[in-house]
């Protein structure tokens, strides 16, 4: 696998994490409240979603206003660009 190819995975799976989140934020802010600690949080939300700890991360790192419908978008369109990308690579 070459280096452009395992970033485009990488980015991949952190976008699609973002977008299951944002899909799900009451369940995910309710996770990282119940949490007492960061770590605890990235924990949780990585077991809520099903997700690594890269992407969990991410997840937590995520800032509430890139919650707006346009943010989502345009994350949901780069997704769709790089599935492409793999797809023609694959």
């Amino acid at each position: 696998m070459s280096e452009d190819e395992r970033h485009a995975r990488d980015e991949l799976a952190t976008l699609e994490a973002l977008l299951q989140a944002m899909d799900r934020r009451d369940e995910v802010f309710q996770v990282v409240d119940d949490s007492e600690t960061v770590d605890e949080a990235i924990l949780r939300v990585g077991q809520l979603l099903g997700i690594g700890a890269v992407s969990s991360r991410a997840v937590i790192d995520l800032q509430v206003r890139r919650f707006t419908g346009g943010q989502r978008r345009a994350m949901a369109s780069r997704a769709g660009e790089l599935r492409a990308i793999l797809l023609d690579r694959g």
